[in-house]
């Protein structure tokens, strides 16, 4: 795989090409600042949240404490940074695409990031919607950091220009999107995009999806993409059109889900699940999906849910982090990084240690493994 191949799986290199096949979207150029913020270690600081209630019988010893560190001036606050021009063309982007989108990096989604969002999904309404997702995904920093990690030639990397990719918001059903793996401009191998769930119409329906997908790729990508060796998502609606969802790099770079890539690169093995008598073309491409509910597998996005912060917070071990949490204002939520650690049967997500808050940060649990955090009051720096 060399770094041009990843160059052409760019969002705008393809969109121009591809418009009538795929979602509508809009590509707006990411200012230096905001990439700079993005990619800043610090707590993310959410906005518009509302400030705690106050209680209504106060300890006498706390009320004095409090209106102690009210009055003073000198403690520091975090604040949200402001981006107007570029919060107002995301926000005309998002109202001329229905007011809900769908957003992205000239590569990658933060699908990593989804359990974050208040919804549970990756439906953004305004920019801060996008910032609290983009933050929290190690997807979206690979795609600043990392983009051509996996790349064989040693040539120097190019100049990135980054982009914001808003794409018009739609209902997809998750058993109904499909990866195809292309070599050589031949159609090689198709993977079922959601392969930790068991979906019956895929097993009954394989050789009639196989070969919808077959007749899409050679009227509409075959011989058409920048390269020969690519990787392309598709989503087949409920009426069997099928639409155009994402190029990827054919290389390691990309998940290749119910294949393996020694089998991808080499060309061998690759219909050894159409033993039993399943009677396909010659030339068909292997079709690859989760054929029982016992080969059900655990999401590849659990490990990335547990805040860790939480515990760095607990144990002392990221000063850094306790002390940008005590410099919080009253009545202002702290949204923190997380990461994997997964119980020893990888059934759920776990702190190393129990985690112990402040008896003045309220701790809101909204769902699962999700978590604000709003301080009550002040504290003093020493």
């Amino acid at each position: 795989m060399k770094k041009e191949h990843v160059l052409h799986c760019q969002f705008s290199a393809w969109y121009p090409l591809f418009r009538s096949l795929t979602i509508k979207s809009v590509i707006l150029p990411l200012p230096q600042n905001v990439k700079d913020y993005l990619l800043d270690d610090g707590t993310l600081v959410v906005s518009g949240r509302e400030d705690p209630p106050a209680r209504s019988q106060p300890d006498s010893d706390d009320e004095a404490e409090e209106i102690q560190w009210s009055d003073d001036e000198n403690t520091a606050t975090l604040t949200a940074p402001e981006f107007p021009e570029f919060t107002t063309k995301v926000q005309e982007a998002i109202n001329s695409l229905g007011g809900s989108v769908f957003p992205k990096l000239n590569w990658s989604a933060p699908r990593d990031a989804y359990w974050i969002a208040m919804n549970s999904s990756l439906k953004c309404k305004t920019l801060s919607d996008i910032f609290l997702l983009f933050k929290s995904s190690d997807f979206i920093t690979r795609d600043f950091t990392q983009p051509f990690i996996h790349c064989t030639d040693d040539s120097p990397d190019p100049c990135m220009e980054y982009e914001l990719v808003l794409r018009k918001w739609c209902e997809l059903i998750p058993g109904a999107e499909f990866r195809c793996f292309v070599k050589e401009n031949k159609l090689i191998g198709i993977s079922q995009r959601d392969y930790t769930q068991y979906y019956d119409h895929i097993s009954k329906q394989k050789e009639e999806i196989c070969r919808c997908i077959q007749d899409f790729f050679k009227k509409h990508i075959q011989y058409k993409f920048l390269d020969e060796d690519f990787v392309f998502d598709i989503y087949r609606d409920s009426r069997g059109k099928v639409w155009l969802i994402d190029f990827n790099p054919f290389g390691e770079v990309t998940d290749s889900l119910l294949f393996t890539w020694d089998e991808l690169l080499s060309g061998t093995n690759l219909k050894g699940d159409f033993s039993e008598g399943e009677a396909l073309e010659q030339d068909a491409p292997a079709f690859r999906c989760t054929n029982s509910e016992v080969t059900v597998q655990p999401s590849p996005y659990l490990s990335y849910r547990l805040p860790k912060d939480f515990v760095d917070l607990s144990t002392g071990e990221d000063a850094h982090k306790l002390i940008d949490f005590l410099k919080l204002s009253v009545g202002v939520t702290a949204v923190v990084h997380y990461r994997p650690v997964l119980s020893a049967d990888h059934s759920e997500v776990l702190p190393e240690n129990p985690v112990t808050m402040p008896s003045d940060v309220r701790v809101e649990q909204l769902t699962g493994n999700k978590f604000f955090c709003t301080v009550s009051r002040l504290h003093q720096s020493e």
